[in-house]
């Protein structure tokens, strides 16, 4: 991406679990990859997408990106300034400024507290004191997620879940973030509420100007919600791009399979595309495969994937901004084109 100051910049970024075992004497006998060497930039109000399959290292990068997580290599600046291992009092100024919304709406929630302490609590621990007072800003809060005011007694049992979600988003707003990191916001509710609740953040990232990562796995919501997609596989970011040109010209192999299995609505006599199944399971993040970490899945390997780490470049025919990591990307006639609706109904 070219921009010059970007609001968040990721280089490098790796995140390795230890693997203990041994007795009497417990040591360390390996680590487990989750995360292994991001690279990607985003611009202030923009949204970027996190796809791919479970497991991938999507929700860790966002704990890192929040410094929930202690990154084990690379580094993440914020406004140019590097938090990659900021202590607590280096991180005050930019905690207000980068927040979470989480996966689950039900256990997010402490639910021996009200909705009103809830909402509040970071501007208390910031020692924020809003104009009129912070109960008022909490019901204006409420009120701008599409709540009732009047639910500020309330305690989170008293709620449904996309309501608690909604909960969740009111409190990462509290502090007035330039930067969401979303991590799967819809997975955990019902298909039925799912739209509501990302409509409501396109609105409050239009409306607001908020940066955002939005984690998920369901690739229409994705297209739907961000500008920007990038797609990861076991701790990788393998494509990343525009979402135009990654939906309507995926060139990395494991992007054309991910795309060629969302289901589609076809009309008789019209030729549907082809579904690439994918042979084998997905290599443990405690041993991953030597260079490509998708060769062992893909039907265009040779002995040079197994040698050699394709870097994540612009290849010949890719837009400005399209990067793929693959010796061998895809074309138009490799295999065929998938399709997504230009603007899908989100799970409607």
């Amino acid at each position: 991406m070219s921009n010059t100051n970007p609001l968040l910049e990721v280089t490098g970024l790796k995140k390795h679990f230890p693997v203990m075992g041994g007795f009497p004497i417990r040591r360390k006998i390996g680590a487990v990859q989750a995360v292994d060497g991001l690279d990607f930039q985003v611009a202030e109000g923009e949204s970027l997408g996190l796809v791919g399959e479970s497991g991938c290292g999507k929700s860790t990068t966002g704990r890192m990106i929040t410094r929930l997580l202690e990154p084990t290599g690379g580094k993440i600046l914020y406004r140019g300034q590097d938090i990659t291992h900021a202590n607590r009092k280096q991180l005050a100024p930019v905690r207000s400024e980068i927040q979470m919304i989480f996966q689950d709406p039900y256990a997010s929630l402490n639910p021996r507290q009200t909705v009103g302490k809830i909402i509040s609590g970071p501007m208390e621990i910031n020692g924020i004191n809003p104009a009129g007072g912070v109960e008022k800003r909490v019901r204006e809060l409420l009120e701008i997620v599409g709540l009732n005011p009047e639910h500020f007694n309330r305690f989170p049992h008293e709620f449904s879940g996309g309501q608690r979600q909604r909960i969740g988003v009111a409190r990462a707003l509290a502090l007035e973030p330039k930067l969401i990191v979303a991590d799967e916001p819809v997975s955990a509710l019902d298909v039925s509420i799912q739209a509501q609740v990302v409509n409501l953040l396109q609105e409050l990232q239009k409306d607001l100007g908020i940066a955002f990562v939005f984690i998920a796995h369901d690739l229409a919501i994705v297209r739907h919600f961000s500008q920007r997609v990038a797609v990861m596989y076991l701790g990788k970011i393998v494509e990343i791009a525009d979402r135009e040109d990654l939906y309507g010209n995926p060139r990395h192999p494991y992007t054309r399979a991910l795309l060629s299995a969302v289901p589609e609505a076809t009309v008789e006599d019209t030729p549907s595309r082809e579904r690439i199944r994918l042979t084998g399971d997905v290599p443990s993040p405690l041993n991953p495969p030597s260079g490509c970490h998708f060769r062992t899945r893909c039907w265009k390997a040779t002995d040079k994937c197994a040698t050699e780490e394709p870097p994540l470049v612009q290849v010949e025919g890719n837009k400005a901004g399209h990067l793929t990591a693959c010796h061998y990307p895809e074309t138009d006639e490799s295999a065929p084109a998938p399709r997504l609706s230009k603007d899908p109904e989100v799970a409607a």
